[in-house]
């Protein structure tokens, strides 16, 4: 059943909420944001988010979707702009895709200083792809915005505008979150895990996971298990 959070929780997924009775109430990036029963809410879980009031005493269901998985999968781009605007974006009855295709009837007003060309969108999300597909190689600024013919800084600016976040933190997150799956589903000793997913050292990986999770991965592992 649903619980108060005593604090915010971060983690680079698409999350899916579903509640067959009651409701949720999240805030989320200073926002209040209501999941009522039977309806299938979804948000980009980079943004900090806690559960601050419920209704019901019934379960509920959660469903975390690698963020490096729905790039792949090319849902519409103009799902990005509604997420990073109203942290819970849709509440709908059907998928993701039908969640997409209807956004020109429900989406909010994008604020006209966040808007991004359709051009410049496909070249953050090109940014994006890229990192999902490679996080576990040496990558660097220039080198990424090379790839899609922008000057680094511009790059970086619109990644940032697109996404909320910047290249680095956006690279250190696939990192981290690749790490969470090793350490849950491997016996991996943790120093290569840290190299799988992309770390060139221990202390580094340690650093980046204890930013992201508040945890060491030892402690993560020991946790969770």
């Amino acid at each position: 059943m649903p619980q108060a959070m005593p604090r915010a929780d971060q983690h680079d997924e698409i999350e899916l909420n579903y509640l067959t009775s009651g409701s949720l109430t999240y805030l989320m990036g200073g926002r209040r944001a209501v999941v009522p029963a039977q309806h299938l809410a979804a948000f980009w879980a980079t943004v900090p988010h806690q559960i601050v009031e419920y209704t019901g005493n019934e379960p509920y269901y959660v469903a975390t979707i690698p963020f490096a998985w729905y790039l792949k999968w090319g849902i519409a781009a103009q799902l990005h702009d509604t997420w990073l605007e109203t942290a819970v974006a849709l509440e709908i009855q059907a998928r993701l895709l039908r969640m997409a295709r209807s956004l020109s009837d429900v989406s909010p007003p994008i604020n006209s200083e966040r808007r991004i060309s359709m051009e410049s969108q496909d070249k953050a999300e090109q940014m994006a792809c890229r990192i999902s597909r490679c996080f576990e190689e040496r990558l660097t600024i220039p080198q990424i915005a090379a790839e899609v013919d922008l000057h680094p800084d511009y790059a970086s600016t619109l990644f940032k505008k697109t996404y909320g976040t910047t290249i680095v933190n956006f690279i250190t997150r696939q990192r981290v979150a690749h790490a969470q799956r090793l350490l849950l589903s491997t016996e991996s000793p943790i120093i290569n895990v840290a190299e799988d997913s992309g770390f060139d050292s221990l202390s580094r990986s340690n650093r980046a996971f204890k930013q992201f999770t508040g945890e060491t991965p030892r402690e993560y592992r020991k946790n969770l298990r």
